[in-house]
């Protein structure tokens, strides 16, 4: 019986101890390469704050962010028209964060009504994340006469505001088209 417990031990013992493993990296060139399929991209997580603090510009329009009649976050302004007006986000402050964003490019050559087939090109794909977490986010959607509101002649009608707090569930892919010839 005792002979048997020390085999069984002197078993346990050789099992659990770690064996010596050979392994090798080398090279696989493009033809190898080609025949293999994965998942390629980036994945990204990330926690942004924008002007938590207050933005970088503190004068009698834009002010201080804790004055309240005053503005102080980020502004984005785009115009679709080469002579048409503005559309801006404005005031933009908070933070957010999210897991699991990915970047990836993609072929369409396929789908889209029959359009996809007629595309034939590369797309940028952006993977949503699952869960975007949002702390005290603000800004305004507006409409103004110029880019900036140091312009000459700026005017500008905010046509509404956005505040958000807590998680949005997010799902699906956001494919981007490009336009024109690189």
């Amino acid at each position: 019986m005792i002979a048997m417990l020390h085999r069984t031990s002197l078993a346990l013992i050789v099992l659990l101890l770690p064996l010596p493993t050979l392994a090798e990296l080398s090279r696989l060139g493009d033809e190898a390469l080609s025949g293999i399929s994965g998942q390629g991209g980036i994945y990204l997580s990330g926690d942004i704050s924008i002007n938590e603090l207050g933005g970088p510009v503190e004068n009698s329009y834009f002010g201080r962010c804790d004055d309240a009649d005053k503005k102080c976050g980020a502004r984005f302004a785009y115009r679709l028209k080469e002579n048409g007006g503005w559309m801006v986000l404005d005031d933009i402050r908070g933070n957010f964060a999210f897991e699991g964003l990915t970047l990836r490019v993609r072929k369409v050559d396929s789908g889209f009504g029959g359009d996809g087939e007629l595309f034939n090109r590369d797309v940028l794909e952006l993977g949503l994340p699952n869960t975007v977490r949002f702390n005290d986010v603000q800004f305004k959607i507006s409409a103004s006469s110029t880019a900036r509101p140091t312009d000459p002649g700026f005017q500008q009608t905010d046509i509404f505001s956005v505040d958000m707090r807590g998680e949005v569930v997010m799902e699906g892919n956001l494919l981007v088209f490009p336009a024109g010839n690189p």
